[in-house]
């Protein structure tokens, strides 16, 4: 009976970690859009100028990734 138990939690424990990232890391700036169906965020901004020309009319805000890695010189 452990034995199944063991084998069913490793079974589950890849498809926990198969879940998309939010928060691209290669972009400083995201868009957060909210919805009726919930909100969204989406990191693709390389400016606070192009994020807001995008964001203009909706609702949504843009922010600062924390995530960005930034490139070393």
């Amino acid at each position: 009976m452990r034995a199944i138990a063991v084998s069913i939690l490793l079974a589950l424990i890849p498809a926990a970690g198969a879940e998309a990232q939010t928060y691209d890391p290669r972009y400083p700036i995201c868009l957060q859009v909210w919805g009726t169906d919930g909100s969204s965020i989406s990191c693709r901004f390389g400016s606070m100028g192009q994020c807001k020309a995008v964001a203009s009319g909706r609702a949504a805000q843009c922010v600062t990734n924390p995530y960005f890695a930034k490139r070393r010189r």
